[in-house]
């Protein structure tokens, strides 16, 4: 106990061992619903749900551990909400590219990351991107991944005639989808712990018992614990960076879209679980971020190795902060907890099927939505920019299109204003990388 009271200065931070685990505890709990979304998720890019499910649990036992040992903050990482969607929907999907390409792209991404937060170039990113586009994109994003939860939930559905419309609400589950999106909206409102795991585990428990009864495609119990861990995506990055690169480009664009979601929604997160913490200093700098950033960069390229999307840091980590959670033991003990959780991957993946994890993808999506009240509506360059972002994701079911879109649309409306000496030379440059990524398709080299 003194060796982890001294390591983590849990006495100076006026904290204990007990309250500390009862935090990391209490994260995973808020976290526990990515261990089902996100092989759900990726699945749809063609990649082996088991394997999957494997490599979430482990990403995010590794990068929590080293986010608690190298940092000292009580932040828990995983497989970014998001990110998943930008791989398997984007990535994979409208632009075609096979899920060892992404994860190529993944690999890549986290580098760089490790590179821009060692160097600082981390503090010059953040000062030229405007702050309405990065709230613009998350809120954007968390419309997007709604979508995606009512889509595999079959309650919107394609029309010829008006594209979607209405899902069949006679079928059992559709229904069991509703059921799970209200009663995960009724636990976030009454503020229940671990609302989102809570209401997920609520839904798939009736989705057993409506199973039992003879309904169809219900959840079902599989067994409980398991030895067979499988990881047939690790190293399967490597074989995808020959496609990825066909098209610079593109490559250029699929690459900073994941660079860019991760990096906006770890600074958000950090900032928001230091400020709670007390990790904020008298200049409004964050202590010691450099190195939170560092491990989150590390997670997301050991996540690309084994065979996942961008580990990312978790906001649920706020979780483990209002029960008492201040050093990196919170986030250690969530660690281990995922690592634990890959003992019981035959119970959990049973329970899986698209009606339990569309609640959890409609609400964290409404949580995410939530950004878009610190955009400045009554100012049109960032009305405009921020309205062509998030519909842009939403209707053309792509977020990197999103992404460039809104800054096409935001360097337009301040050149029309009169700024274009205000737009920051980072900005241009992304103005042009993403005007010549639409382009592409038209252009012979």
């Amino acid at each position: 106990m003194k060796f982890l009271d001294s390591y983590f200065h849990l006495s100076e931070k006026g904290t204990n061992v007990r309250t500390e685990i009862i935090a990391g505890i209490t994260t995973f709990l808020a976290m526990a619903y990515i261990l089902g979304v996100n092989p759900m998720i990726l699945s749809d890019a063609g990649m082996d749900i088991e394997s999957v499910f494997t490599a979430t649990a482990l990403s995010a036992a590794v990068a929590s551990i080293i986010m608690g040992i190298l940092a000292n903050y009580p932040v828990a990482l995983a497989a970014g909400m998001g990110v998943n969607a930008l791989f398997a929907y984007t990535i994979c999907g409208a632009m075609g590219y096979s899920w060892e390409a992404a994860l190529a792209a993944v690999f890549l991404s986290g580098v760089v990351f490790v590179v821009i937060s060692i160097t600082g170039v981390r503090k010059m990113i953040i000062d030229a991107i405007p702050v309405q586009l990065k709230l613009a994109i998350g809120a954007g994003i968390g419309f997007f991944i709604a979508f995606v939860g009512l889509k595999n939930a079959a309650i919107i559905i394609a029309n010829e005639s008006t594209f979607v419309g209405i899902g069949n609400f006679s079928d059992p589950t559709v229904l069991l989808s509703i059921f799970g999106i209200l009663v995960t909206i009724a636990c976030v409102v009454k503020k229940v712990p671990a609302a989102v795991f809570v209401g997920l585990i609520v839904t798939a428990i009736v989705g057993v018992i409506l199973g039992v009864a003879g309904f169809e495609n219900m959840p079902v119990l599989g067994g409980v614990f398991s030895f067979d861990f499988k990881l047939n995506a690790a190293g399967a990055f490597m074989n995808g960076f020959t496609e990825l690169f066909a098209n610079p480009f593109n490559a250029i664009v699929v690459i900073f879209s994941f660079l860019f979601v991760d990096f906006f929604d770890t600074a958000g997160t950090l900032v928001a679980v230091g400020t709670e913490v007390g990790l904020v200093n008298q200049k409004g700098e964050l202590e010691g971020a450099e190195k939170a950033l560092l491990a989150d960069s590390i997670g997301t390229v050991f996540g690309a190795v084994i065979g996942t999307s961008t580990v990312t840091s978790f906001v649920e980590s706020s979780s483990g902060v209002q029960v008492g959670g201040k050093t990196g033991l919170t986030a250690v003990t969530t660690g281990v907890l995922f690592l634990l959780s890959m003992l019981i991957s035959p119970l959990i993946l049973g329970l899986i099927t698209n009606a339990v994890t569309a609640p959890a993808l409609v609400v964290v999506g409404v949580m995410m939505a939530r950004q878009m009240k610190g955009i400045d509506w009554d100012n049109m360059i960032y009305a405009v920019s921020a309205f062509v972002t998030i519909i842009s994701m939403i209707l053309t079911y792509s977020i990197s299109n999103g992404i460039a879109f809104g800054f096409v649309a935001y360097t337009v409306a301040m050149i029309s204003a009169g700024k274009a000496k205000e737009i920051h030379p980072t900005v241009w440059a992304l103005m042009v990388i993403f005007v010549l990524y639409f382009a592409s398709p038209y252009l012979s080299f």
